[in-house]
């Protein structure tokens, strides 16, 4: 996968992974599975992504009538307005590769 094929974004509590070319997506948990590997969900198809700027949400579309959603925030950091910065950690670079290519 490239990385014209695919969107990251870090919300509060996970790492979504869209691959744009395949429409599906996958989410990388912060702070479960510290042992060998990151804890990840399997990937899941989507119909539709849309991110607003300007209200840092995501919407996941899961289907083609718009009527199954997932809504979240992205993570802003230590001001951002979702989790105020509390419970949030980074991944390693690793597990979000290991998670893209999966």
């Amino acid at each position: 996968m490239s990385e014209a094929d695919h969107i990251i974004v870090d919300s509060c509590h996970s790492v979504w992974i869209f691959d744009t070319e395949r429409l599906r997506f996958r989410r990388v948990l912060k702070g479960l599975g510290r042992g060998d590997e990151a804890a990840m969900t399997e990937w899941r198809r989507y119909h539709r992504l849309e991110l607003d700027q300007d209200s840092d949400s995501v919407v996941v579309v899961l289907n083609d009538s718009g009527t199954r959603l997932l809504h979240s925030w992205r993570h802003t950091g230590s001001e951002c307005a979702q989790c105020g910065d509390a419970g949030t950690e980074e991944l390693a670079l690793d597990d979000i590769a290991r998670a893209e290519g999966s």
